[in-house]
């Protein structure tokens, strides 16, 4: 009987748990599409030095003019793609602060729910202490009164 009083709670709390592990499942995959985009980005900043050392290897060369549009070309090409890349970035931030406090609110609801368990099996004890105790008493009593 005690047991069916607490399995939609044990229930609950299993369901809260596989949430749990769901939601730090999504912010490990989020921390690594963060890297990932990072780690692009450290190669498109190494490609540009990369650009800048060979434009002045060709200004020694004196073929200053073609190769220098073509270094702008690409130095503008890596740019943009900085630009489009810097919102992306900024959107995958935001979305690990948000999986953050999804993950805070959760287990704030999982220690809730522990705690309101403990509770219900507490106020249970006290309850089947109160029982029992009333139940001797007016036994001893009524068996009492009425032998003697």
């Amino acid at each position: 009987m005690i047991l069916l009083l607490l399995l939609p709670l044990l229930i609950l709390l299993l369901l809260l748990l596989l949430l749990l592990l769901q939601q730090l499942l999504l912010l490990l995959l989020l921390l690594l599409i963060l890297l990932l985009l990072l780690l692009l980005l450290l190669l498109l900043l190494l490609l540009l030095l990369l650009l800048l050392l060979l434009l002045l290897l060709l200004l020694l060369l004196l073929l200053l003019l073609l190769l220098l549009l073509l270094l702008l070309l690409l130095l503008l090409l890596l740019l943009l793609l900085l630009l489009l890349l810097l919102p992306l970035l900024l959107l995958l931030l935001l979305l690990l602060l948000i999986q953050l406090l999804l993950l805070l609110l959760l287990l704030i609801l999982l220690l809730l729910l522990l705690l309101l368990l403990l509770l219900l099996l507490v106020l249970l004890r006290l309850l089947l202490y109160y029982y029992y105790y009333y139940y001797y008493y007016y036994y001893y009593n009524y068996y009492y009164n009425y032998y003697y």
